[in-house]
């Protein structure tokens, strides 16, 4: 695919609908798992079947018999794949050859089989036994002069179960290090909404869409992202529900989208306009348009309008006045040349958020990866709370979160600033001192491998290397360890960067049975609703010589903690023991796990603002002030333009599934940069040419990419994007929002410099 010369045109028919059956159609046979691959389809997100290894969002009441989307599929044909990394392949690759290969490469030589260790005698992964992986990580982990030393990390596939033993390990280990992938995405949304409504999660259930009765969309691209989500929208959309999304570039499923499940669509190829206003923000200036939209609020109040819901602000909040003399401090010429928008449309989306009685607003990455991302998730808080939008149908707070279980890991203890009560709670159930100091989150977890204070680093899944800032400096921060290990069901590039001793160590996909000395097992995910379900995998197993996730974790305590306080063999074989052990930590959320679990559909977790109860240290929903109109620090040069990295339609989070973005016009290529005319003219270029790009930083460091191609694409003016991991090089480790630390990838300030110019 890669030698195909690269292509690009405008996507002019509408998402979904037969491209996207296409698509799904094609990436099972590009597998080899037609036949395989569509009955385990017909299992996924199904009651008694197991839960989609890609996003977060909920599925609906399951009376659907295709509760999948396009990009479910493809997750699933690549977990499912035919195509097998056995011992010969890496006898025949080392790994400074494996370096040359690209992402994608990676990805389509299908599913590793065995454990692996790195020999640096001959720069191969050579086979190793599982006793003798699980004592070498040992080894190094009781070497450590502190437990401080290792970092834990923990990718949003991995299930409940598992991840509550990982955290209960690292605890007894000693250390609350635990960088984690919501450290990349929505971490804002952990610590910036609990100081406002009391918890570190969305409020609405999937239920509230059909009560909405207006639905805003801020930065984030359902279509790609979350396609399951498209559904919901355009059965509002249907009745007339007005939908306002607020995005940098147009994205084509919130424009027009056929349901690939509505057979009359189908069948006389029609769609459904999806978006009634489309708010082409400038990248940084969402803040600026919530505090236009909450200006024009208080300026009808004052004209004698009733407005506000005074009743829920009176009963329920606190800080109304010093809200309403923020707002009145911005002055509108500001707010349009911050938003990148004209007053009347401001007013429009004011409009619209005023004549409904239930709105739910839904962000993404967009909005959270800032430098003051937290901050600028309390700012949906408060316009909700001006109308009273919790704890009623049809309205609340949702982040569209990634993978589909980062939600679920946090609840269960990952998190590196664990609270008092929580850590009682381990010291009661399990009878260790856990560690009350903070853990690193992912930025300071690279830190500290620069700085040499970290040592080991595993990786519960994921792609570490690719998904953090300053990818150079991150490669040599983890080439700096003793250890690495990569625990995983795929070849990427994590397992190349790696430490004097490395580790590949082979698990059981999501979409796969595991069986035990107790019989077959489930596991629990928690949607990015807080509806937790039970996932039950339906295939074999790729290799005899996989191990489950929760096996290999509780076998590294073993190998690490001779004399721990846990019964870890126990856990190993019923994971119903494990399920016991969280509802005893967790007694207010797990109660009565065993049983709840049961449910066709699974339970929900309790959250309070749904009752209108703040678990506030006042008790109240909290309007919260961040002043002015910016959420990054400014540049003074006029050449500056900020760089916003994205996915494209072919990729999962670092999974590259082909080099297209069909819906953006895309086809053969990654490195581009989509870019507007006038900026383009500005500049002297023209659609096509090749540029660099060159990161504005203050420490002193030279970030640049070169070899771009630019794509004259409706981008809001100054506003610039290319794809990431391919530009994570130009993010600062510094460059994030220091409430949460996650980074600022929406927001890079950059400048595009003529690759003939540059020296």
């Amino acid at each position: 695919m890669t030698d195909r010369k690269p292509r690009y045109r405008t996507y002019t028919s509408p998402a979904g609908g037969w491209g996207a059956a296409a698509a799904t159609a094609k990436v099972l046979m590009e597998q080899s798992v037609v036949g395989k691959g569509s009955r385990a389809l017909l299992a996924m997100n199904q009651p008694g079947g197991f839960k989609c290894p890609s996003c977060a969002f909920p599925d609906a009441t399951c009376t659907k018999k295709l509760e999948f989307c396009e990009n479910g599929a493809k997750a699933l044909a690549h977990e499912a794949t035919k195509f097998r990394v056995t011992r010969d392949f890496f006898a025949q690759h080392s790994v400074s050859d494996l370096m040359q290969q690209s992402d994608y490469w990676l990805e389509m030589q299908g599913r590793l089989t065995e454990p692996m260790r790195y020999d640096a005698a001959t720069d191969h992964y050579v086979p190793v036994g599982w006793d003798d992986a699980f004592a070498l990580i040992g080894r190094h982990l009781r070497a450590l002069d502190s437990p401080h030393q290792a970092e834990f990390y923990t990718s949003g596939r991995t299930a409940n179960e598992t991840a509550f033993l990982y955290s209960i390990f690292v605890r007894e280990f000693g250390t609350n290090n635990f960088p984690d992938c919501s450290n990349m995405c929505h971490e804002p949304t952990s610590r910036g909404l609990p100081p406002a409504i009391g918890i570190g999660k969305g409020t609405v259930v999937l239920d509230d869409f059909e009560h909405a009765q207006a639905i805003f969309l801020i930065g984030h691209n359902a279509g790609t992202n979350a396609p399951r989500m498209m559904t919901p929208l355009v059965e509002a959309r249907k009745r007339g529900v007005p939908i306002v999304a607020v995005n940098p570039m147009p994205e084509r499923a919130l424009i027009q989208f056929t349901e690939p499940q509505d057979i009359v669509q189908m069948a006389t190829l029609g769609s459904t306009a999806v978006t009634s206003e489309f708010v082409h923000i400038r990248i940084g200036g969402d803040l600026a348009l919530l505090k236009g939209m909450m200006k024009v609020m208080f300026e009808r109040e004052a004209a004698g309008e009733a407005v506000f819901d005074h009743d829920f602000i009176a009963g329920h909040t606190d800080g109304f006045a010093a809200l309403q003399a923020d707002v009145a401090a911005q002055d509108w010429d500001e707010i349009t040349a911050a938003s990148g928008l004209d007053a009347a449309q401001i007013r429009r989306c004011a409009e619209i958020y005023m004549r409904s009685n239930a709105t739910i607003i839904c962000y993404g990455m967009g909005v959270t990866q800032h430098q003051q991302g937290s901050q600028l998730v309390q700012q949906i808080a408060n316009l909700l709370l001006l109308k009273g939008n919790f704890g009623k149908p049809g309205a609340g707070i949702s982040p569209i979160r990634g993978h589909s279980n980062v939600q679920g890991d946090r609840t269960v203890g990952i998190d590196e600033k664990p609270g008092a009560a929580y850590l009682d709670k381990v010291r009661e159930v399990f009878g260790f001192e856990p560690p009350r100091a903070h853990g690193h989150h992912s930025v300071e977890s690279i830190e500290a491998m620069l700085d040499g204070s970290a040592r080991v680093f595993i990786g519960l899944g994921g792609n570490f290397v690719r998904a953090v800032p300053d990818t150079d400096r991150a490669y040599d921060a983890m080439r700096q360890l003793d250890l690495t290990v990569g625990i995983a069901t795929k070849l990427n590039r994590g397992h190349l960067v790696h430490g004097k001793d490395a580790l590949i160590l082979p698990v059981i996909a999501r979409s796969e049975r595991i069986e035990t000395a107790a019989g077959e097992q489930f596991v629990t995910i928690e949607d990015s609703m807080s509806n937790v379900t039970a996932s039950r995998g339906v295939l074999d197993p790729a290799s005899e010589h996989l191990l489950p996730e929760t096996e290999i974790v509780c076998r590294m305590a073993m190998a690490t903690l001779p004399d721990s306080k846990v019964d870890w063999a126990a856990y190993i074989d019923d994971y119903g023991l494990i399920r016991d052990k969280i509802a005893a930590v967790y007694p207010a959320l797990y109660e009565g796990f065993a049983e709840r679990i049961e449910a066709p559909q699974g339970f929900h977790l309790d959250i309070p603002p749904r009752r209108r109860a703040w678990a506030t240290p006042n008790g109240k929903a909290n309007f919260l002030i961040l002043p002015g109109l910016a959420v990054n620090a400014p540049v003074d040069d006029p050449a500056m333009l900020r760089l916003a990295t994205v996915r494209s339609h072919d990729q999962f989070n670092t999974t590259i599934y082909s080099y297209n973005d069909r819906y953006r016009g895309v086809y053969n290529d990654r490195m581009v940069l989509f870019m507007n005319a006038d900026d383009i003219a500005d500049r002297g270029l023209e659609a096509g040419a090749k540029v660099a790009l060159e990161t504005f930083s203050d420490d002193g460091a030279r970030r640049r990419v070169e070899g771009l191609t630019i794509i004259d694409y409706p981008m809001s003016r100054g506003s610039v994007a290319g794809y990431y991991p391919e530009l994570n090089p130009l993010l600062p480790l510094g460059f994030y929002d220091k409430t949460s630390g996650c980074p600022a990838a929406k927001a890079i300030p950059v400048r595009v410099v003529a690759m003939a110019t540059v020296v």
